[in-house]
């Protein structure tokens, strides 16, 4: 898979959001967590009572000090303090069939019991900050979209884990701050149904998809704005937004909401070509015997699925656990069930892929450019 790291981007709500939250700051602490403090604290020095000799650190106990800890013993310590917590609360949009086996690999290797919590990334979002108005944190952990996941940061609701795995990872997967980090790549996919279209008749460049024998056919995930920014910005910007135009124009382009929901829709028959399908999804449902089949108008778009740790969890030990076993163990059973792990250590069947990364800051910072874009031309709104 060429990885290359050409950043585009969008999504909606986040903005909103994020005003909303920094007005709530302004005006006291607004219910957000309280700053980090330093590494070291909740961490206490051991005295060899034999030779009155430090014997080095003890493992911290509270999420600031587990974070940052780095001893030889770590895994084991983390081990050994999450079995005491018995739970982790999960919040996440990963489809739920799915979450329920990473989360039972999870279990099965630790004896750790996953409370799992599962919406759409925007509802994933918009429940995290409602409950940090109210002075809540009822999460450990979260898994959900990069964009989502920025924000998050950005509220100072993530802290960031130093862990050893890390550099397992491709780069792209790691934030300049470490507030999150990417586990899985959702690649937008191409995706069409065998009964109604003929692979011959499939087109592999997005000129092609300007053919009238089009019309009527083409639907499109209702929020995938930081799709239509990457594509637009790959094929740059005057070029890209007079293809949407047109489409829109010539063939039209209905919307469908939810991913999986589209792509079930194309194995019905009911959609027979989807422009933004996850790979993922699709392989899926192709090895169950739908009749759908998938393919990237290169170079395909991929947005970043992470995960970051809640700033004040109520089980600490677990959710860096958690946190860690997503990124290490996790990655080759994300690659069985057909999802594109970031590690370097697994394989993944799209290695060969050209791709372009969504980068999660620029989606935040231009939303207001590229969402004015998508409704006005994929929407039809004037």
């Amino acid at each position: 898979m060429r990885r290359t790291a050409k950043r585009t981007s969008v999504v909606s709500m986040l903005m909103a959001i994020i005003l909303m939250m920094s007005i709530l700051a302004a005006c006291g602490n607004g219910g957000n967590a309280e700053p980090a403090s330093s590494a070291s604290s909740g961490t206490e020095t051991k005295t060899d009572t034999a030779n009155g000799a430090a014997a080095g650190p003890a493992f911290p106990t509270d999420i600031d000090g587990l974070v940052a800890y780095e001893g030889d013993d770590r895994k084991e310590k983390l081990i050994e303090a999450a079995k005491k917590e018995g739970n982790l609360s999960l919040y996440t949009s990963m489809a739920l069939e799915d979450m329920e086996k990473v989360a039972a690999k999870f279990e099965e290797m630790y004896g750790i019991k996953v409370q799992i919590w599962r919406a759409g990334s925007e509802n994933v979002l918009q429940r995290i900050v409602t409950e940090a108005q109210a002075g809540r944190f009822d999460y450990d952990v979260v898994e959900t979209n990069g964009p989502e996941l920025e924000a998050l940061h950005r509220e100072q609701l993530l802290i960031p884990v130093k862990s050893p795995y890390l550099s397992d990872l491709i780069p792209e997967a790691i934030t300049p701050h470490g507030g999150w980090t990417a586990t899985r790549l959702n690649i937008f996919v191409q995706a069409y149904n065998t009964s109604k279209l003929k692979k011959e008749d499939i087109p592999t460049t997005w000129e092609g998809l300007l053919d009238p024998k089009f019309k009527g056919l083409i639907a499109v995930e209702a929020e995938d704005i930081d799709w239509f920014a990457g594509v637009i910005k790959e094929l740059g910007e005057e070029e890209g937004t007079k293809f949407f135009r047109d489409l829109v124009a010539t063939n039209g382009i209905s919307l469908r909401k939810g991913h999986t929901l589209l792509t079930e829709l194309v194995a019905s028959g009911e959609v027979p070509y989807a422009l933004t399908v996850y790979n993922y999804k699709a392989e899926q449902l192709k090895n169950d015997g739908a009749p759908l089949d998938w393919y990237a108008i290169e170079p395909a778009i991929a947005r970043a699925n992470g995960v970051g740790v809640a700033k004040n969890p109520k089980n600490p030990a677990a959710a860096v656990l958690f946190y860690d076993f997503m990124i290490n163990e996790a990655q080759a059973f994300l690659a069985e069930i057909d999802f594109v792990p970031t590690s370097n250590k697994v394989d993944s069947s799209l290695n060969d892929m050209d791709i372009r990364f969504v980068d999660a800051g620029i989606i935040l910072d231009e939303f207001d450019k590229w969402e004015a874009l998508w409704q006005e031309i994929i929407m039809e709104k004037k």
